[in-house]
This record gives C-alpha cells, sequence and structure tokens, in this order.
C-alpha cells in the first residue's frame, strides 16, 4: 500500500511529481533591499479563477522591474515592457490543500501569449525576485497594481515542503489561506482587504504551521 500526503495525494515511491507543486508561503511586510536580486516581471491572467481551480496565462520578463505601486496596470505594464517578454505559458491548477496544489503548464508563443492577456481575465502584475536562503531557493512576489502593497514569499520544492528555515523577514504563514492565492488576487484584490487582515493579524498574531515537521528561523540580516 502506498502513502499519502497531507492533500491525500499517493506519495508512494513511484509516485509521479511532474503535475503537483509542493510549496509553502508566507506573509511579508519589509523584503531587505539587498535581497532584490534575479528580478522578473510577471502579468498573468486567469480566465478561470472559481473554488481554487484556475486557467492562467502567464508572460514574463527577466531581468526586469518596475515600480510596484497603486497606480502600476497590467496594461501600462504590457505596453511598456511587451517587446521584453520572454517567456509564457498557460497552466490549469486545481485546488491547493496542505502545501500540495495539481499544476499542469505548457509554453505559449510569446506574442500569442501577450495578447491573450491584454484581451481576457483578471489579471495580476508583479515583480518577482529570487533568492537563495538557507537550504532552499525562495521566490519573493511584490505585487503592484490593485494588490499594492502585498509582498509574498514562497518556498517551492519537488517534494512536500517540510522542516523548513524560514526566514525572518516572514510575519505568518498563509500555505492554505485562500484569499493569497493568485488566483484569488486577481478577482478579490489585496488592496481591497488589506486593512481588516492587519486588524486580524494584530488580534490572532502569527503563526506557523506545525505539521510539516520542525520549523526554524532564518536570519536575513
Amino acid at each position: 500500500m502506498s502513502d499519502l500526503d497531507k492533500a491525500g495525494h499517493d506519495v508512494g515511491p513511484d509516485t509521479d511529481y511532474r503535475d503537483f507543486e509542493f510549496e509553502r508561503r508566507f506573509f511579508v511586510r519589509d523584503f531587505p533591499q539587498e535581497l532584490r536580486d534575479a528580478p522578473a516581471l510577471i502579468v498573468q491572467s486567469y480566465f478561470v479563477a472559481d473554488d481554487g481551480y484556475a486557467l492562467r496565462v502567464r508572460v514574463q520578463a527577466s531581468d526586469v522591474a518596475v515600480p510596484q505601486e497603486p497606480g502600476t496596470t497590467p496594461d501600462d505594464v504590457l505596453r511598456e515592457h511587451a517587446t521584453e517578454i520572454d517567456f509564457a505559458a498557460v497552466t490549469v491548477k486545481g485546488p491547493a490543500v496542505g502545501g500540495t496544489r495539481y499544476e499542469a503548464e505548457r509554453p505559449l508563443d510569446t506574442s500569442i501569449a501577450v495578447e491573450l492577456v491584454r484581451r481576457g481575465g483578471n489579471r495580476v502584475v508583479k515583480t518577482r525576485y529570487a533568492a537563495w536562503l538557507g537550504a532552499d531557493g525562495w521566490s519573493i512576489d511584490v505585487f503592484g497594481g490593485a494588490n499594492h502593497p502585498l509582498i509574498v514569499a514562497e518556498c517551492e520544492r519537488s517534494r512536500p515542503v517540510t522542516g523548513l528555515q524560514i526566514p525572518d523577514f516572514c510575519v505568518t504563514e498563509i500555505t492554505d489561506d485562500a484569499r493569497f492565492s493568485n488566483d484569488s488576487l486577481a478577482v478579490r484584490p489585496y488592496g481591497s482587504w488589506a486593512a481588516s487582515f492587519d486588524a486580524e493579524l494584530t488580534e490572532q498574531g502569527p503563526r506557523f504551521r506545525q505539521d510539516f515537521g520542525p520549523n526554524s528561523r532564518l536570519s536575513t540580516s
């Protein structure tokens, strides 16, 4: 009999993980400037975003960072940086459970993808930074437009993310908080409920999941 992970997926020795992502995600207030290396501008459009199921088209420009301000719109970003787009893909996703989510992705022609993003779907714009911290590679997303000033850090592995060193700039864990999924943010931007989340965090305090094995804190200063 094979084992199951926390999401109920088969994790026996012959399990094929190619169509699943394993990640833990964290809310960030201040991301150190000295760690803002390897930026990538991302605009993604959600043609389906319902109850955890998503159909997304993403376009990305490497080594491009844009000011992430409330007035930063996807249209403005695409108009200025469309010729710098060097990667595009269409992705389908299932609901996230216990840090595990079904994800199947296929590359697209960049010019076609740009037009798809322009013409439909609910969109998100952000700059993603890559940083190697402790034993893991991290992605830190600095959102613009209606999701400003949200910053989300995530650690993704090819297997369930256990025994994690959590950087000290991570305020609280949001791994299974559906409000912070990109598909949710495309429909209900963070800017519209940031104040209520701040009040919630003040009242309840930070939370870090303990069911993925022991966590430790990693100093980045």
